[in-house]
C-alpha cells in the first residue's frame, strides 16, 4: 500500500534551520511517517496518515504559514 503524501505551499522558509524546526513540528503530529521541504519553490511533502489541517496549523504555529497545495 502506498504512503500517503500531502503537498503543501510554505512560506518563510530560508535555511537548513528552517527546515529542522519545521520538521521537529509535524514530526509530533499522530500517523507522521517522513516529510520533505524544497526552500526554492516553497513547498513541502509530508507523508504518513496525517491531518492535512492539523500539518498546516503546525507549520503555521512554528512560523511558516502553510496551506494546502490541492494542485
Amino acid at each position: 500500500m502506498a504512503v500517503r503524501e500531502t503537498r503543501f505551499n510554505v512560506k518563510g522558509m530560508k535555511c537548513g534551520g528552517c527546515v529542522a524546526k519545521a520538521t521537529e513540528a509535524v514530526s509530533k503530529l499522530p500517523g507522521y511517517q517522513a516529510c520533505e521541504f524544497d526552500l526554492k519553490s516553497a513547498t513541502g511533502v509530508v507523508k504518513g496518515d496525517v491531518d492535512p489541517t492539523a500539518v498546516a496549523k503546525a507549520l503555521t504555529e512554528a512560523g511558516y504559514p502553510a496551506q494546502v497545495n490541492e494542485g
